[in-house]
């Protein structure tokens, strides 16, 4: 098999990536016990949307000290990829001007379930690297 070099990815390339995706991770810990659920996702600005419903994800995303977040896009028969990680704080969108701002981003959820609830992630920093051949 084939080996690929595995480059750093600037700052930009990793925003243009988070950009591109709509689906992603959101790993929390709760004490000490982490856990990570898939969310969809939109950028505003240099931040991420997430929608969701109320519950454990919304509480300890917002309650905790951090959360991290992950992107990803892979090609297994080319092994090939990328992934960004962003470390950030989290919180409940909760102002209605803010809650506008958050809906016009259109954020789609696939799971079925009211969500009407936003978190705002504030990156503090954002990693990336990718596999290319």
């Amino acid at each position: 098999m084939d080996k690929h070099d595995l480059v750093e990815l600037s700052e930009e390339q990793c925003w243009w990536h988070l950009a591109e995706m709509t689906v992603g991770r959101l790993a929390v810990s709760v004490a000490n016990r982490p856990d990570i659920f898939p969310v969809n996702y939109r950028i505003d600005g240099r931040t991420i949307v997430v929608k969701t419903a109320p519950g454990f994800k919304l509480a300890a995303a917002t309650l905790g000290d951090g959360v991290a977040f992950e992107v990803d896009q892979l090609d297994e028969s080319a092994r090939t990829g990328w992934s960004v990680v962003v470390h950030g704080t989290a919180v409940e969108v909760e102002l209605l001007e803010d809650l506008l701002a958050a809906d016009d981003l259109q954020v789609d959820p696939w799971a079925a379930g009211s969500k009407n609830h936003y978190i705002r992630i504030t990156p503090s920093d954002l990693t990336g690297r990718a596999i290319k051949a």
